[in-house]
């Protein structure tokens, strides 16, 4: 979505996966600065979890975030994501990544968001 020549937000999200591993996965979200904290990103991401749910059937979101970006990090936690595990050096070899869930109404036991006791590596990752 973009509002003017000069983007205000924008947001890309795709479906994938397989059986009780098919999910919603959040590419991408960002709001310009001078739009932030006008709650533009949750309404993108209440969207994003709509169509997840209702139109492509999936079991839950998904979204990587950067281990550094705890404002990030606070605002998925109020939409009700969980950090599920850690990727380490997920960003360029050099940073780790946060992979976050929230499951959806098909998920009626939530067991997509049982956290991982331990962190994964990028090679471990596993795309169904």
């Amino acid at each position: 979505m973009c509002l003017q020549k000069n983007y205000v937000v924008a947001v890309m999200g795709k479906v994938e996966g397989q059986g009780e591993s098919w999910h919603g996965h959040v590419t991408a979200v960002t709001v310009a600065p001078e739009y932030r904290r006008q709650q533009l990103a949750k309404k993108l991401m209440n969207m994003l979890e709509d169509i997840s749910d209702k139109i492509d059937k999936a079991y839950f979101v998904d979204l990587f975030v950067r281990a550094s970006n705890i404002p990030a990090i606070k605002m998925y936690e109020k939409l009700g994501y969980v950090i599920y595990r850690r990727v380490l050096r997920y960003y360029s070899g050099e940073e780790d990544g946060l992979d976050m869930r929230k499951a959806l109404s098909r998920d009626v036991d939530k067991n997509s968001m049982i956290p991982l006791k331990k962190p994964v590596t990028p090679d471990e990752l596993e795309y169904d």
